[in-house]
This record gives structure tokens, sequence and C-alpha cells, in this order.
């Protein structure tokens, strides 16, 4: 490797966490996230071959990897439309490379919904602004607009995120009702499960239209409780771990069979002490990044012989 290919390559690494916390938070997946980063860094580096000056790496590959995140989410959500059941992001699971220590609130899964309520644009010009902290004449440069457009577009955005934004206890607390709620699922624990949850709260589950699946969210004290204290009872049947760790920057669960591979990945949105939302992603697809995935219909085939 020559010294100028050296010196793109340590410069695209320094910048690595922040270009892919850019594509994530624009796509909510991981592999179209780390296509788009790896396709700005072809780009950057073919500029530098060509000769053109780049006076700022983080500048130009941040605007790179925005453009392509729009493009990409443009034609993502054309297949959206035709997604079967649910729809929820890709999980990330402890340490995968997004920074969300600091910025835990904007990756979690309620708030990657709510920013579905965007176009791909403001989308862009909100994470930029204010997640990611740029300018707004830095980010005009990035998506083509004016500054002043740039603001207009902004302030609608926050507008549409402020009235839906979730509110989370602080980590500890939520892991604390996180590892308690995945006891009482493994006991089978309906009472457990009833004094942990919130009257308001709402299940969702993405299965991709495999099986199993639950086609529309659940909603209710009682019906959620039945729920994981069944699902709790089946998972000691098949022999399952159920892990708590973090999820997209909440309390979450990953739960693998006994081969280590993943089953399911479950996030609960914890405030006041109580679990006010569970999304449970099993859809194969979404957890390959994950390591070897179960074959879920083949563990149950299994779990009732």
């Amino acid at each position: 490797m020559s010294d100028d290919a050296r010196v793109t390559a340590e410069a695209f690494e320094e910048l690595r966490p922040l270009l892919f916390g850019i594509a994530y938070r624009m796509l909510g997946s991981v592999a179209e996230a780390e296509d788009v980063v790896q396709e700005a860094y072809v780009r950057y580096a073919r500029a530098l071959a060509d000769g053109t000056t780049v006076e700022s790496p983080r500048a130009y590959l941040s605007a790179v990897t925005t453009r392509l995140a729009i493009d990409t989410l443009t034609s993502a959500r054309a297949r959206r439309e035709t997604y079967v059941g649910e729809w929820l992001p890709e999980p990330l699971v402890d340490d995968d490379p997004a920074g969300h220590a600091e910025q835990a609130d904007s990756l979690s899964m309620a708030f990657l919904l709510l920013l579905e309520r965007l176009s791909p644009v403001e989308r862009a010009v909100f994470l930029l602004h204010d997640v990611f902290g740029y300018a707004f004449d830095e980010v005009a440069d990035i998506v083509g607009k004016t500054p002043a457009n740039c603001r207009q577009l902004a302030a609608r955005a926050r507008r549409h995120v402020a009235e839906g934004r979730p509110r989370f206890d602080p980590p500890e607390r939520g892991r604390e009702a996180a590892r308690r709620f995945v006891a009482a699922m493994l006991d089978g624990d309906v009472d457990g499960l009833l004094a942990l949850l919130g009257e308001d709260v709402v299940v969702t589950g993405d299965s991709g239209g495999g099986s199993p699946s639950w086609p529309r969210p659940i909603v209710g004290r009682d019906k959620v409780a039945r729920l994981f204290a069944g699902l709790g009872r089946q998972a000691v049947d098949a022999r399952l771990t159920m892990r708590v760790t973090t999820v997209n920057g909440q309390p979450g669960a990953i739960a693998t069979d006994a081969d280590g591979r993943v089953v399911t990945v479950l996030t609960f949105e914890v405030a006041d002490g109580a679990v006010h939302g569970v999304k449970s992603l099993i859809n194969p697809r979404k957890l390959a990044h994950l390591g070897a995935v179960a074959d879920v219909r083949e563990l149950w085939r299994q779990r009732r012989r």
C-alpha cells in the first residue's frame, strides 16, 4: 500500500463510526448502511486518485454518505410499502459501530420509527444538524439547499419528531426493568409481568412475513403479560438462552438456541419504571449481521416432539 493510500484508509477508518451512524439513522438497516459507507470510501479514494483536492475528509465523506443514503432511502421506501406485517429497523446489539453511548436516544427503535414520518431530505437535515451538530451552512452544501431552506426543513422535522418523541428512564433503571421482565417471562409469571407493564403497553413484532408472526401490534397489559408468559414457557422448552443487553441504545435482550444461533432480539421502552413498549425482531434477514440465525419453525417443531 502506498503512503497516499495508507493516509486515505486511515482517515476513512477514523471517520467510519460517524459515517455509519449517519447512514444507519437514515436507513434503519445495518447492511444498507455498511454498503453506503463502503461506497463512500470507494468514491473518496477514486477522487483522490484522480487528483481531486479534498481539504476536509470529514466534510467530503459526510456529504457522499448522506447523498447515497438519501438515494437508498428513496428506493427503500417503495419496498417498505409492500412489506408484510410491521416494519422495524435492524437491531444494533452491544458494541455495534454507531457510537450509541453518546447518542442513545437517537438510536432507539421508537425514535427511528418517528423519523419514518420525514422525507429523505428532511431526515438528513434533521439528523445532520440536530443529532450530529453540523452547521446549517455545512448541511446546505450536503443536501443542495440554501441554509434558510435547511432551517425550515429542520424546524418542520423537529415538530414532527417532538409530537411523539419517547421519554426513557436512565440506562441502569431501564436495564433492571429488562432483567426483571426476562426473569418473569422465563418463569411464565403472568403476575410478575403485569407488575412491570404500563397500562398502555404495545408490542410490535417484525417477522418479515415469516412464521411465527404478529401481523398487528398487541395492546394492553393483560394480553401482553399472557403473551410473554407463554413465550417464556416455549423458550424454556426449546432450551433458549436470553441475555439482557443493550439494543439500539436501550435495554433489550437477545435469545439464542442451544447452538448459539440468534432466535430473536427484543427491545424495551421503559419509563417511570414500567415497560410501555416491546419490539421483537424475528425476521432472519434483519438478524443475519449478528451471527448465525436459527430456523424458528424447526425449533418449534422440535419443541413439540
